[in-house]
């Protein structure tokens, strides 16, 4: 919790994630598919792809990889790593994993997905097998 002064920019990246929400298409749009079908990878060779338009995701992926070198969640640590990334917030905002693939998420052009993929499998594989909270 900010108790005043400068608090590293935290306070905007938590407004930020709050207030996209209004750029939500006000359609439906094609169901996120093709990640599926690729097999599941360590992080370092899910962000290869993102590399050229997010700069800093090899060095961010690498600090949170070791941050969960032993993740307690039941996790690999990749999985636990590939959450921690989705949450990390750097600058520019603009280039942070969160933003790039909300948006791209966002977007009615389902190719660009593409760079994603092994992201998105390392991803959602490791959100399916956190368990549940009532």
């Amino acid at each position: 919790m900010a108790t005043g002064g400068d608090d590293g920019g935290k306070t905007a990246q938590r407004i930020l994630r709050m207030s996209d929400i209004a750029k939500e298409p006000l359609e439906i749009l094609m169901p996120i598919g093709g990640y599926e079908d690729v097999l599941l990878v360590s992080l370092e060779i899910a962000v290869e792809p993102l590399a050229s338009f997010l700069p800093a995701v090899q060095s961010c992926a690498y600090a949170a990889k070791e941050i969960c070198e032993n993740p307690s969640d039941g996790l690999t640590p990749d999985q636990s790593a590939a959450i921690m990334l989705y949450s990390m917030g750097w600058k520019p905002l603009d280039k942070c994993l969160y933003v790039a693939l909300n948006v791209t998420l966002r977007s009615k052009d389902r190719s660009k997905l593409e760079p994603w993929l092994l992201y998105l499998k390392l991803f959602l594989t490791a959100l399916s097998r956190l368990p549940s909270i009532s």
